[in-house]
């Protein structure tokens, strides 16, 4: 059954909706509270009753828009019965599939490094941490042994992984060195996050 939304709740919705899809398209600093009523269909003063500014919605929608909320149920799902490396391989499947369904939020999250130098981080992460960080916990108290045993370190090089590879992604697509990668490009990565590049030592 969907949830019922009230007029406020919707107008709130249709903002960042339109916000959403101005700063996409050219760019925070170039999009005007203007564009944003227009493309919402509302009034300007219209937004004020909702957000104190550009900042506020930008902030909103980081929280509101972030694919978590989506990938949660299924990463959760994907930690029965595996080992940690068939787990966090999953998990990377499930993200990879989610954000090349809708790859916008990678771009989202450009504009808030490049133009905000991560400011909103906290926010996001106030929202997201207490939901992903028993995660981290129940792994590292798996009978798998971690170098890492903080969950807070380890929740961190994943988001890491995550984001450097879709960034790698971007600067490489079309290059010739995207031609020599293999295809399992993304297994190899997580395989580098579990174990290294470098061989074990042979005993």
């Amino acid at each position: 059954m969907e949830e019922t939304l009230t007029k406020g709740e919707r107008t709130r919705q249709s903002i960042e909706d339109a916000a959403y899809e101005l700063f996409l398209e050219q760019g925070y600093s170039a999009t005007s509270m203007r564009q944003i009523a227009e493309r919402a269909g509302i009034a300007l003063g219209g937004i004020y009753n909702h957000f104190k500014g550009k900042d506020d919605i930008f902030e909103a929608i980081i929280v509101d828009k972030h694919p978590y909320k989506k990938l949660l149920p299924a990463i959760l799902a994907a930690e029965q019965g595996s080992t940690v490396d068939e787990y966090v391989h999953n998990v990377m499947h499930i993200i990879m599939d989610e954000l090349g369904d809708d790859p916008h939020y990678v771009n989202l999250m450009l504009i808030e490094i490049v133009e905000f130098k991560g400011r909103h981080g906290a926010t996001l992460l106030k929202e997201l941490a207490p939901k992903a960080l028993p995660i981290f916990e129940r792994l590292i108290n798996s009978k798998e042994v971690f170098r890492v045993t903080n969950p807070a370190m380890l929740l961190r090089t994943f988001f890491g992984m995550i984001l450097s590879y879709y960034l790698t992604e971007m600067l490489i697509s079309d290059s010739v060195v995207s031609h020599l990668l293999p295809e399992n490009s993304a297994e190899i990565y997580v395989d580098i996050f579990l174990h290294g590049v470098l061989k074990p030592e042979e005993v």
